[in-house]
């Protein structure tokens, strides 16, 4: 390619590119505005100005991480997610927009009262900065068993100077601050033999160990089913994000261990049951 472009005549041919490796054309957008940290309308009106060399390589060199299955989130080093851009890398998943349902859910059936909440496997601190953005009286704790996707959730929770706080602790194990009334979590749920089914750079850069689970992907569920009542108010509300295709199988599980207990389930944007509701 030439060494000197506009933003217009790079962005074309990084779509180009892009294609003939029968990858996503939109991504060469992408990338470049979240790169630069431009609106929509600040590439139109810079789309005749020269990138400069340094702009230029940066952009040759984001669009051959993508092509060679680097997921942009990881490249750029951020995600969006409600209304937010978080620190992400390949310590914790890239945030989905299937979460963001999640916290609507949460938001549309809590008001401001205030709450104790605890965020499960929280990974990059999506659900749990999203939900104290929006609930300031709430007080909200996020827990994870990485210490390094910790890192990275107080890093985003910093930077907004929320008082999240944070716990290192697999499931609810190493949990005693305190009871909660409200349980959110979107654990791994996916089973090996799904792998198949997966896109390859999730597969080869995002964190196993929040992916997959044992038990055909229901080994977390069952655990959050058995154990919760340790840290949970009585009469409180577990929030869970499940797969596509587990909504029986989770429900049952609850059925089971929590008799009783008022069980709604909701789809997500493409008709998928994906997210559970269990009032106790």
């Amino acid at each position: 390619m030439a060494s000197s472009m506009t933003f217009f005549e790079a962005q074309r041919w990084a779509s180009l590119f892009i294609q003939e490796h029968q990858l996503e054309p939109e991504v060469a957008h992408y990338l470049l505005t979240k790169r630069l940290d431009w609106s929509d309308t600040d590439l139109l009106l810079h789309y005749r100005d020269q990138m400069t060399p340094a702009q230029l390589q940066q952009f040759q060199k984001d669009i051959d991480q993508y092509v060679n299955g680097h997921p942009p989130q990881y490249i750029l080093g951020k995600a969006d997610f409600y209304g937010e851009t978080l620190a992400v890398n390949s310590d914790v998943l890239i945030p989905r927009p299937e979460t963001e349902e999640l916290v609507d859910w949460i938001l549309q059936t809590h008001d401001e009262r205030p709450l104790n909440v605890l965020d499960v496997g929280t990974g990059s601190g999506a659900i749990a900065i999203a939900l104290q953005m929006n609930r300031p009286d709430w007080q909200v704790t996020g827990s994870d068993i990485s210490v390094n996707a910790l890192k990275v959730a107080a890093k985003n929770a910093n930077v907004r100077n929320l008082p999240i706080k944070w716990i290192e602790s697999d499931l609810f194990s190493l949990i005693f601050d305190k009871k909660y009334d409200l349980i959110v979590s979107n654990p791994p749920y996916i089973s090996e033999n799904e792998v198949k089914y997966m896109d390859e750079s999730v597969i080869k850069y995002e964190p196993h160990l929040a992916l997959f689970a044992e038990d055909n992907g229901l080994a977390l569920y069952q655990k959050i089913a058995d154990h919760f009542q340790s840290v949970a108010k009585p009469h409180g509300d577990i929030f869970l994000e499940i797969g596509f295709h587990q909504e029986t199988a989770v429900v049952d599980i609850f059925k089971r261990a929590v008799p009783g207990a008022k069980i709604e389930t909701r789809k997500d944007f493409n008709g998928n049951s994906r997210m559970i509701r269990v009032k106790y």
